[in-house]
């Protein structure tokens, strides 16, 4: 199983110029993949531009939303700004969709927490025309430069529905942040529907799971700010989450290990700079 970690980027009041730093000592460290939080109505720095930022601090260590909230923007546009990072990072970009369901997200009009799953699937229609070169109405030219790939999709949700399109649109499903016992079945609904879809293959398994190795106390603070407007249960629910301390995190790496994930993505509770190497330490 790969071992990636996260960007501090939705953590309250990130301090913005960590970013690049960030993303420069995980790729030295030797972690797989940099992952990003995606949410709007936060003092966060925004996924796409954490994302891009990640990818010109770095040469070679992969980039993925964990997970972007698809609905939220104008497919367009979206499809845009992740054939940009994906271009420039020399095709290193993995995009994790998600639905979104806090409404104050939502800051488009005509956007909406409603209706998102079927948004989604349009959506997604959407983004691979506008890669593979096509012309939307209203446009003179294509929206991107020749030879652009499609750029791989994961996608998130804990439906049958959401299985049913990791198996029809993506290469595989990325799990929320909650216990492993809680995903396993998540993963054998996707693995499910991937047979019923006739995919050749199994769909690739991403596991997120929170850290905070020197203070775990306000990393599981930090996580239950994060999630206040879910409501009480589910924010204490998710903070309950955060491995604190060597012990717990080897311990959740095996569990996902265990339930067949291909990759975890361990993310921040802070944005202090020593937390990649103390987690390098103990994970790699």
């Amino acid at each position: 199983m790969k071992i990636g970690i996260g960007l501090p980027n939705q953590t309250r009041d990130v301090r913005s110029t960590v970013i690049p730093e960030w993303a420069r000592r995980a790729e030295e460290a030797g972690f797989s993949t940099l992952g990003s939080v995606g949410r709007i109505a936060y003092p966060g720095v925004m996924d796409t531009v954490a994302l891009a930022v990640a990818a010109g601090a770095t040469r070679r260590i992969g980039l993925l939303s964990t997970l972007l909230l698809g609905p939220v923007w104008p497919p367009v546009l979206l499809a845009k700004e992740a054939a940009s990072i994906d271009g420039v990072s020399g095709g290193r970009l993995t995009l994790g969709l998600g639905l979104g369901g806090r409404p104050d997200d939502f800051v488009v009009d005509g956007l909406g927490a409603r209706g998102t799953g079927k948004r989604l699937d349009r959506d997604v229609e959407t983004y691979k025309s506008v890669w593979r070169g096509e012309v939307p109405d209203g446009c003179d030219n294509p929206l991107v430069p020749a030879g652009t790939r499609e750029v791989p999709l994961l996608f998130g949700g804990g439906v049958p529905a959401s299985f049913a399109r990791a198996a029809r649109s993506g290469q595989g499903y990325i799990g929320a942040s909650l216990p492993p016992a809680m995903i396993g079945p998540a993963f054998d609904g996707v693995r499910a529907a991937w047979r019923q879809a006739g995919r050749q293959g199994s769909p690739y398994l991403v596991a997120i799971a929170y850290f905070a190795v020197a203070d775990a106390e306000a990393g599981t603070h930090s996580v239950r700010d994060y999630y206040t407007t879910a409501g009480p249960e589910a924010a204490e629910l998710l903070a309950s989450t955060v491995r604190g301390g060597a012990a717990a995190i080897k311990e959740v790496v095996r569990a996902f290990e265990d339930l067949g994930a291909d990759e975890l993505i361990l993310n921040p509770t802070s944005d202090d700079l020593d937390e990649v190497a103390r987690l390098a330490d103990i994970v790699l």
